[in-house]
């Protein structure tokens, strides 16, 4: 091949392409984001009978429990003092990324809403152009849908890490089934970085080049590149002795002041159980939610090993289990959002008009009560 056409096959490769149907999931993700923000305003004038407060209130009611947390770190850092351990807990990725907007915005509120804007419009890209490596275009595209109009998909609109996490696993996943293992440790590093569930990835990327062996027997140095995954827990161990000398430091954080820590298995499915039955009121209802996000991810895990790709039904299983051996569990309902394999089953379901309907309905009732809460304070996972 002449040096004209490997210049040439090289601009290709990198070269931005935005296809019509890329176009529609843009559209679809900000049609979607308008839609909940009015949606969000006029909930909360209703429910709290004012307005939204200030000039960019339909904005400042989304800030809300942990966006306090990443706004601090991003603008502060860390710190062991007793006032600001807690922020151990929380991975630097998502912060980090903020910072580096607010060098342009000069406000680190509005920079942590466009760093969410753009990723999720990247997690829609990624997800659309993972599934269509197996399904149709419209699976593809009707997986989008249901990824944006799922129950806890407001966390992908607010200030939190969900939007970026989940472009990142995306972006890894799609990487590895490109056979291009070097970009998807790199970017499973980076997910890493963003959130403790990061590691699942790991055993994930395991489960697809395993698949790559069966299927052509031989074994390649490419997968070397999964070693590059855990490399992202480095830096916040690096953050962790620089502010209390404990490289582990935010594993007792989350124990002492969330109290989340690994127990046996199906510790928190028992906790969920007991909240339902022991606690009635809030706690009650908290329980209910969660026991029927847990039914939902283990229903979808199963059906995942007999209607998808292994490596898909890999990432739903280690999730879950995952999720499922903490001892504290209040916020699995949001921990689902990321299991995208469930859009994709949804997607197929949904061919029939029936159970399309069915989960739209669902997913946009659940939604909009869920976010109608949210931006009123209540703790809605």
């Amino acid at each position: 091949m002449s040096e004209a056409n490997k210049t040439t096959e090289a601009k290709a490769r990198y070269k931005l392409n935005i296809s019509a149907a890329d176009w529609r999931v843009i559209s679809l993700i900000l049609g979607v984001k308008l839609v909940l923000f009015v949606f969000a305003a006029q909930a909360f004038h209703v429910w709290e009978g004012k307005p939204t407060p200030g000039w960019f209130g339909w904005l400042e009611i989304w800030k809300r429990w942990d966006v306090e947390s990443y706004l601090s770190i991003a603008e502060f850092g860390y710190s062991n003092a007793e006032s600001r351990r807690h922020l151990l807990n929380f991975y630097p990725f998502f912060p980090l990324t903020v910072r580096f907007f607010a060098l342009v915005f000069r406000n680190y509120y509005l920079s942590a809403m466009w760093v969410s804007t753009l990723a999720s419009v990247a997690a829609g890209l990624l997800l659309r152009r993972l599934v269509e490596l197996d399904y149709s275009a419209e699976i593809a595209e009707r997986a989008v849908w249901f990824l944006f109009i799922f129950p806890t998909s407001y966390f992908l609109h607010a200030a939190y890490t969900e939007s970026l996490f989940l472009a990142l696993v995306l972006g890894c996943l799609l990487e590895a089934r490109k056979d291009r293992w070097a970009n998807a440790g790199m970017l499973g590093a980076m997910a890493c970085l963003t959130r403790g569930p990061g590691i699942v990835i790991i055993p994930t990327l395991c489960v697809e080049a395993w698949g790559q062996y069966r299927a052509t027997r031989r074994l390649r140095w490419a997968w070397l590149g999964i070693a590059i995954a855990p490399l992202g827990y480095l830096p916040i161990l690096r953050i962790n002795v620089s502010a209390s000398g404990n490289p582990f430091m935010f594993m007792e954080v989350a124990r002492d002041k969330f109290h989340v820590s690994f127990g046996r298995p199906l510790a928190g499915v028992q906790q969920a159980i007991g909240a339902l039955t022991h606690q009635p009121g809030d706690a009650e209802i908290i329980g209910r939610q969660v026991l029927i996000f847990m039914a939902l991810a283990l229903i979808c895990a199963i059906a995942a090993w007999f209607k998808l790709r292994p490596v898909l039904s890999a990432w739903m299983t280690f999730n879950v289990l995952l999720l499922a051996s903490l001892s504290f569990v209040i916020s699995f309902p949001r921990f689902t959002l990321v299991m995208f394999p469930i859009y994709v089953l949804f997607a197929r379901l949904a061919e029939n008009r029936w159970w399309r309907a069915m989960l739209t309905v669902w997913s946009l009732v659940t939604l909009g009560l869920f976010v109608s809460m949210f931006v009123r304070g209540y703790w809605v996972f």
